[in-house]
């Protein structure tokens, strides 16, 4: 976990090393999803002529650049990255799981072969993604597309689950690797295209760019490095007009999971959040991942360093009506929510179509609103009662996703915003019961001077878990938490 928040930092500051960047102001662009810009602080017009798009290499209107599909060199990778970990959990560790053959694979072709794995919780949530993020990432850097590149991710995860193990296929795994790789690569494809675009238009940091962009995918650099584009400009990089918002925070917070008393009983501890957003504005952001954001948060003083992961990515919008006041338009997301604190751990994967409505009072005050519905995929949550296999502690179930984001911006300076995030979901693999959870967050946002705001926020996140069996006590744990923080915001 350190490591991933030290790599996270890491890339930010190169960022902020490589490119010159302007700071966020409290103003609206054109049509932000204000379910993805979770603090839309920014002012922007268009690109200027140094970060015009080089339409040289465009070979349509919507802007793509065709490139040449590798489809050996992708097939390559995509094995190797089932290969070295069979390989190691066979010669290395010894793994009584990797005695695989060729019947195993046989047998767990049939339906009723499937089941769910009893691995710990961060296995199933943060390295299955990552590997799911490889098969990705071998096609979509060897020139294929967001939809095969996606196809090569579920190939990937499925041919694992079947024949790179003898134990039964994992239905949580299928959909870990596969929905997670899926989001992980797109938006490190994105950013890196952005990085690499950014100092193709600047001879003085493609060194630097290129380092970065390794930091934000790895897979891609090798890539380049094998195709002699290593700190060089390419036409594919070149032609990209994204934008990247970061805002990183430091500060303290207060909070409370087991004494039931914020302001008496509760702990301190140092804070840190790290934002990014993304753009694409040049096909009305239409497209899968057109805009997403991540947001980490992360501090001292709890049971982990890293609390709370959160990932919106757009899949497809829908424009309803504009006027002089306002636009109305809906968005169909996906969401990745991992959430780990003193109180309880949460981590699920769910798709909700968002209605938003942005409303305009003059040039400098506006109100931004989003309601979502939708479905849960899979959520993991955590049951006391529980020993499944040798490591499992929590129930996997599905349900109900729904979502709320406000946001109030006043003079160019102030922005309040609340956002919720509930989920109602039954026990699908586990003891038979079902829990709510409610996630909000009321944050005030002033902007001290330039690129820097002053932020105070307050959070409460509970998890309900009520049990059929009336031998198992039904439980509340709350996680209520008061922050405040130094924000540095840059648009790159």
């Amino acid at each position: 976990m350190y490591i991933i928040n030290r790599s996270c930092c890491l890339l930010f500051f190169l960022l902020c090393w490589s490119f010159k960047s302007s700071g966020q102001l409290f103003k609206s662009y054109n049509k932000i999803d204000t379910t993805l810009n979770v603090v839309d602080t920014v002012s922007f017009g268009k690109f200027n002529t140094r970060y015009e798009m080089d339409t040289t290499y465009v070979s349509n209107k919507s802007g793509e650049v065709k490139r040449d599909k590798k489809f050996w060199r992708a097939g390559s990778q995509w094995f190797l990255a089932q290969a070295f970990p069979a390989l190691f959990n066979r010669f290395i560790t010894k793994d009584p799981y990797s005695y695989i053959s060729f019947r195993n694979f046989f047998d767990h072709q049939k339906l009723s072969a499937w089941d769910w794995d009893d691995n710990q919780f961060t296995t199933n949530h943060l390295d299955h993604p990552f590997h799911g993020y490889i098969y990705f990432s071998a096609f979509r850097s060897n020139g294929y597309n967001f939809y095969q590149s996606s196809l090569a991710t579920l190939a990937g995860s499925y041919m694992w689950e079947t024949a790179g193990e003898t134990q039964a296929p994992s239905i949580n795994d299928l959909v870990n690797t596969t929905f997670g790789g899926i989001l992980l690569g797109e938006m490190t494809h994105r950013l890196s295209r952005n990085i690499l675009g950014r100092g193709a238009r600047n001879k003085n940091s493609r060194m630097s760019s290129e380092l970065a962009a390794m930091f934000a995918n790895p897979v891609n650099a090798l890539n380049r490095w094998m195709d002699g584009n290593w700190g060089k400009a390419d036409g594919y990089s070149l032609a990209d007009s994204s934008t990247v918002w970061a805002e990183v925070n430091f500060g303290v917070r207060r909070f409370d999971a087991k004494e039931g008393d914020l302001l008496e009983k509760g702990k301190n501890g140092s804070y840190g959040r790290l934002r990014l957003w993304y753009e694409n504005e040049t096909n009305g952001k239409k497209k899968p991942f057109d805009q997403f954001f991540v947001n980490l948060e992360f501090g001292k003083g709890d049971s982990t360093f890293i609390n709370s992961v959160n990932v919106h990515a757009l899949l497809l919008k829908n424009d309803f009506y504009n006027n002089q006041r306002g636009d109305h338009y809906g968005v169909l997301s996906a969401h990745y929510d991992f959430y780990n604190n003193d109180a309880f751990f949460y981590g699920a994967q769910s798709l909700n179509y968002n209605w938003n409505s942005e409303f305009r009072y003059s040039n400098k005050n506006r109100l931004n609103m989003s309601v979502g519905v939708g479905a849960v995929l899979l959520a993991a949550v955590p049951d006391p009662y529980l020993l499944y296999g040798d490591a499992r502690n929590y129930n996997y179930g599905s349900g109900a996703s729904y979502r709320y984001r406000g946001e109030l911006s006043l003079l160019k300076r102030l922005m309040i915003s609340l956002d919720y995030n509930g989920g109602l979901f039954y026990t699908i693999s586990g003891n038979d019961s079902y829990y709510i959870l409610h996630a909000a967050t009321l944050e005030t946002n002033l902007r001290i001077v330039k690129n820097f705001s002053l932020n105070f926020s307050t959070g409460y996140f509970a998890l309900e878990g009520h049990f059929d069996d009336k031998q198992y006590e039904d439980f509340n744990r709350t996680f209520p938490s008061v922050r405040l923080s130094l924000g540095y915001n840059a648009r790159f």
